[in-house]
């Protein structure tokens, strides 16, 4: 049974607090980042790391409030930080180079430089 978020301990209150704080603000900043860069390229970059990092915090602090408010070891939300920690980076990847490849056939002017193999 899970008892209420008033009968946990004021250390972990605040334990569950910094984490939802971390994760939140981290996410906030990715999703600045993304309102204030100018480039698809740029953009892209802030909020993957502020998804990654933020849910992390998210997540911990979940695992921490259930844990202590169920009295048993609560991980299933690790599942969650898994997929996204997994997800983000490839879906980043799949996009900048889908938005690379059309703007090389499109020769647009602000497309990264190739790499020369050496």
């Amino acid at each position: 049974m899970i008892q209420s978020a008033i009968d946990l301990p004021v250390w972990a209150a605040c334990l569950v607090a910094f984490f939802l704080l971390i994760g939140s603000g981290l996410a906030l900043i990715g999703a600045i980042g993304f309102l204030r860069l100018p480039t698809f390229y740029e953009r892209i970059h802030a909020p993957t790391l502020g998804t990654s990092w933020g849910v992390g915090g998210i997540v911990l602090a979940s695992i921490l409030y259930f844990s202590l408010s169920s009295s048993r070891l609560a991980v299933h939300e690790i599942l969650i930080g898994i997929f996204v920690t997994v997800t983000t980076p490839v879906t980043l990847m799949l996009l900048a180079r889908a938005a690379l490849h059309r703007d090389r056939a499109e020769r647009n002017g602000n497309v990264p430089e190739r790499k020369r193999e050496i």
